[in-house]
Parts: structure tokens; sequence; C-alpha cells
């Protein structure tokens, strides 16, 4: 993806069904869950590079010892740092004979992580002040394992400042600025409260207080008191839980539109964001991971005893499209399959930009994620020459006219030829102030091969999606246009992205949309000032409606023109400026249609067609174009509505 973008997050847990005996017995490690836990991470670093967390709750710890550890960490490389950090830890208290690495009985009293429920966390920091402590698990400490919570999840609540009112009149003091606390606190609440009904309840018959724990704990309804934490959560997400007496939850949002899978076997319960890493660390096969169900909790009780039921009623299944486009791992079968007919579901449209002059076309991608569709493009129009090749023969045979020559001309002279053209060099980060310096430095993340595009040749570029068009105008096309191409055409097998996300992907400033951008251009170069005026006047009477009717107000400022007439302004304001070069730029984007028939079940499309699934969408949308409108940048689910 030229423009990158970051979304929240990666999960991994590990729940092991048998002592840490049994896998010391078969594996000759007491770290087979911890192992299994970086490697599940480690799979998925794709979904978070900027801070990574761990946690560990033990089973059956006697008192005085710790039951439940965290560390979390936003160093380079956090990841391996904090799973090397721990090894060296455990082979330090192994050599001075504070810790027998070959007794499990040993290692789970004294290693901190070596426990039967392990969880891990990715993070991309796309809000706030981002530093270690915005890391998850986010943790509630208490004397009491059952009021004992660590939370992580990949999600984000639209309604978090409505949240955040329900714990201020509850009388709590909750530290503004991330969803992760208020769903650490709501959950808090409801363990509080049905840990305090059981307490009393026990305490009025008269048990005993050391026999409390124990009965409060297989008591203890997990399913319900989080559901009722979830009522009120508008968003997507897929979060999971453990208590500090082994209790352990997970859980999807009733749209799926945050990714779950789950895998059970003998041996283990095992969850993740992607299928793929499940099968790979686990050596399972495809058929044995299953994704979670949007709207499902699954409940695993400290005895093992596994549930899995849902929270909230059904609701429309929209997941979210990008996880096909670009942010899951392309290694899974499904998602492999889905990015090749996404690039061969452009082929009409690069045809008629080329003119069907293959002869004089180099096609190539704009590394690394378009790689997958580019892959499908190629195999379309090879497959669309075949079938011209095919007619021209068969009318040439019937004409008499079949020669060597033409042969030649048909199949040798005029074939889909493919060149990577573009390479990254280094991942840039904007860190420098002056916009003159930092514009510098983007110009250079793109380098080019020499030589392959020979001057008067036409450039077909593909790219997963364009967003903000801002590295495609400052770099990218400044880079392959040194080629001295006639004209580029630059494909995106997203459709055009005209509305904010708001459940997870870092893409929430309406004005930074290059789509949104032209379309004002288009109303302004038109005279039609007004209407963008009366946009916002209809977005401010939205929000003063019920947040349940609440509508896209922001979809009039698109009525007025087809796709083509948006991609036609976009392909002018990314024309590269300061160079010496007077050939044409084409942006092509996939079409809605299309997306829908790549994808392999339902999709949703909310950033491209502004069909939210949630009320907090619609509430979203219509307060980014009034802080648009009023020049005021953030994120626009971040303020009260």
């Amino acid at each position: 993806m030229s423009d990158f973008l970051t979304h929240e997050c990666g999960i991994a847990a590990v729940r092991l069904r048998k002592p840490l005996a049994y896998y010391y017995d078969r594996y000759g490690t007491c770290l087979w869950g911890f192992n299994k836990l970086f490697l599940l991470m480690e799979k998925q670093r794709n979904r978070g590079q900027d801070g990574t967390g761990i946690g560990c709750v033990k089973l059956d710890m006697p008192i005085g010892q710790a039951y439940v550890h965290r560390r979390r960490g936003i160093e380079k490389d956090a990841l391996a740092e904090i799973f090397r950090k721990e090894i060296k830890g455990f082979y330090k208290m192994s050599r001075k004979g504070q810790m027998n690495a070959k007794d499990p009985a040993s290692v789970k009293s004294n290693f901190d992580f070596g426990g039967e429920i392990l969880i891990g966390h990715l993070r991309y920091g796309t809000s706030g002040d981002f530093d270690a402590g915005c890391c998850h698990p986010y943790l509630r400490r208490s004397n009491w394992p059952t009021r004992t919570l660590m939370v992580m999840g990949n999600f984000n609540m639209t309604n978090a400042s409505e949240l955040n009112e329900v714990l201020i009149e509850r009388g709590q003091h909750p530290v503004f600025g991330t969803d992760t606390q208020t769903v650490l606190e709501e959950i808090g609440y409801h363990l509080d409260e049905a840990h305090t009904d059981l307490y009393r309840h026990l305490r009025d018959q008269g048990v005993p207080g050391e026999e409390m724990p124990e009965k409060i704990s297989a008591a203890l309804d997990v399913r319900r008191l989080v559901a009722e934490s979830a009522a009120a959560w508008d968003g997507g997400y897929s979060i999971c839980g453990a208590i500090g007496n082994g209790d352990m939850f997970v859980m999807r949002d009733p749209h799926g539109i945050r990714p779950c899978h789950m895998l059970i076997t003998d041996e283990v319960i095992a969850f993740a964001s992607e299928r793929v890493p499940l099968m790979t660390v686990f050596e399972a096969d495809a058929d044995q991971v299953k994704a979670v169900d949007p709207g499902s909790m699954i409940t695993i009780k400290s005895d093992g005893t596994i549930a899995d039921s849902p929270f909230t009623p059904p609701r429309r299944y929209t997941p979210c499209s990008f996880e096909k486009i670009y942010f899951s791992r392309g290694n899974d079968p499904q998602i492999y399959r889905e990015r090749k007919a996404m690039g061969a579901a452009l082929v009409p449209q690069v045809v008629e930009s080329i003119g069907g002059a293959f002869e004089k076309t180099i096609f190539s991608f704009i590394p690394n994620t378009a790689e997958t569709a580019y892959y499908g493009l190629m195999d379309g129009l090879r497959l669309f020459r075949r079938q011209e090749v095919r007619s021209s023969i068969l009318n040439a045979s019937e004409n008499g006219t079949l020669t060597s020559d033409l042969l030649d001309d048909l199949i040798l002279r005029n074939w889909p030829k493919g060149e990577k053209v573009a390479h990254k060099d280094i991942k840039m980060r904007t860190f420098i102030s002056q916009e003159k310096g930092r514009d510098e430095l983007v110009s250079h993340v793109y380098d080019i091969t020499y030589g392959v595009v020979k001057p008067g040749d036409m450039l077909v570029a593909l790219d997963d999606s364009i967003v903000r068009g801002t590295t495609l105008k400052k770099s990218i096309l400044k880079i392959l246009a040194r080629t001295k191409p006639s004209k580029i055409v630059v494909c995106s097998t997203a459709p055009q992205i005209r509305y904010p996300d708001c459940y997870g992907i870092d893409m929430s400033e309406l004005g930074k949309f290059i789509a949104f951008q032209a379309a004002v251009a288009l109303h302004r170069r038109a005279g039609r000032q007004s209407l963008l005026d009366q946009v916002y006047d209809h977005c401010l009477a939205e929000l003063k409606r019920p947040a349940g009717e609440r509508r896209n107000r922001v979809q009039e400022v698109y009525a007025s023109f087809t796709h083509e007439e948006v991609s036609a302004e976009i392909s002018r304001m990314v024309y590269p400026e300061g160079i010496e070069w007077n050939g044409e730029v084409h942006v092509i984007f996939q079409t809605i249609e299309n997306l829908h028939a790549s994808i392999k079940g339902d999709a949703g499309d909310w950033y491209f067609t502004g069909d939210y699934p949630t009320a907090g969408g619609y509430s979203m949308v219509n307060l980014a174009y009034i802080r648009w409108y009023e020049g005021v940048g953030g994120r626009s689910y971040d303020l009260p509505l």
C-alpha cells in the first residue's frame, strides 16, 4: 500500500488443557505454551509493531504466590525484546539454582510465564499519547483472584465518550484518551458486582472464608457479566479477557467487523486474529481452525469447561473488507484467491486505459502487499489476450489469411509483459518537523528498476488502495516518471475510499481522503460551495436526531458525480509536480460490484459506500464532515456527540 495505514491490532491467546508436566514429558520443555504464544504473535507482526504486551494467569496457585503477570514494551522490535528478556531470565534463574528448568512445578512457581493461560497483543499506536502504558493487556488487580482482570483486544468503540460518562455517573474517575480503559473498567465493574453478590450470598449461608474463593470461582457466570458490560458497546471488536481465578473469555462484535479465529485440540485452546498463524504454529489443517461467530463469546472456566454462546442478538454480518484487501497476511488460501480475483477484476478498465496496446505497456505493482493482486491482474490479462488471439486465429483461418507473421503479431509482440519496476527501500518515518525536509524523505521511499520501461511505453502499476494520495503524488509517480513513459496507469484493487472508518483502522479524518478532496474540488470549480454549506447544516441537524435514526449526509457530496468523474479529478490532483515529464496519469479504482464479486461471502464496505453497520458509524461520519468544515483535525469519534 502506497499510503501506509495502521489498525488496531493483533491478538493471540493460548490456553493449555494439560498440566505443565505433560508438555515437558512430550516436548521436552516446560515452555511449550510460552513458545507457542511467541510464534502466534511473530506470525502476526503485520498487525502491529509499535507496542507489544503479554500476560499470564496461573491456575491453582498456593496462597502467597503471584498468579497474574504482565509485560509491556514499546522499544524497537518490542516483541522479540520482551520474549528475549523472559527467556534470558528463565535460564539465569536455572543457572543460579533459583529454579529447576526440568521440573514443571518449579517452573510454574518461579517463572512468571510458566502458567496455563497466556495472552499476547500487538499494537499500532494510532491515537493519543502512545507509551508502554497504552499497550495491552490492561490489568485490574485485586487481592481477590475472582476480581482480578486482564483485558486486551483488537477494537475501537465509536461511543467511548458516552461509555466514559457512564463511568463518571457511577462515581468513577476514568482517564480519557483510550477506549481500552473504558472496556476494562466496564467489565471490571460488572465483575465486582457479580463477585459481591456471590460473596454476600455465601456469607449469609455461613460459608467459611477460606472456602469462599473456590465457591465464588465455580459460581461466577462470566458470559452473563461480560454480556452485561457489552450491552452499550458500539464498534468493531475482538476482545480477550482472563480473570485471576483462571476463567477466560474471547468475544467478537455482533457484526463480525474485526476478525478472530479459534483452534481446539486435546492439548490446547488457541485464538488469533488470523487463521493461518494457528494453522502454522500448531500444524493444523484449515478445517480445524474456525472463525469465532459474530456476537458470540467463548468462555473457558478454570476447570477447562468450554462454552460457546451468543451474548447479543444476531446483526448484519459486515466483516472488514480491508482484512482481505490489505491487513491480513496473504498466505491464507482464501485471502490469496480473493486478492488475485481483485486484480483480475480490473482487467477491463486497464485494457480500455491502454487502448489494448499490450506491446507498448509494462505491468508492475507498488510493493509489497499488492503483489498477490498483481498475479491476478496478470492472469486476467493473459486470459483476455488468449481469448483475443483465439478469436483472431479462428477468423484468419476462415478467411484464409492465417500466416506466421500474423501469429507473431498476435502472440509474440502483443503479450502482457510484467516487470518489477518499483522497489521500496525502507519504511520511512516522517519524524522531521520541517515540511520541506519531510517531503524530501518521503520522495525517496521508493526506487525503480532502470532500463525496463522504454521511453514512450505505458506503465501500469497496481496498488492495494489509494487513501490520501500523498505518497503517490510526492514519491511514487515522481519515481515512475523517471522512466519517461507516455502514460502511467495506477490501479487500486480497492474502490475509492470516500468515508472515514471508526472501527479500528487509522483513517478517520475525512478531509485527508483524496476522493473527498476531489469531490470538493469539483463542486468548488463548478461554483457549488453552497452545496458544501448545505451538507454542513444537514450534518449538524442529523446529530440532533436520536442515534438510531441518523443517516449519512456526507453522501450528498458525491451524489452529483460519477465514479469516473471523481477518478479523473484524482488523476489530475496526484499529477507529480516539479519534474520534467509531460506524460499522462490515469488512476483506476475497483468497482464496488467487482469487490463484492471477488470476496467470498459478505464484506463491510462503509469506507466506500458510507453504509455503516452501527449507529455510531453514522454519528461519526456526520461529525467528521463538521470537523472538516470547521477546520478541526483529529479523530471524529474522540469527542462527545
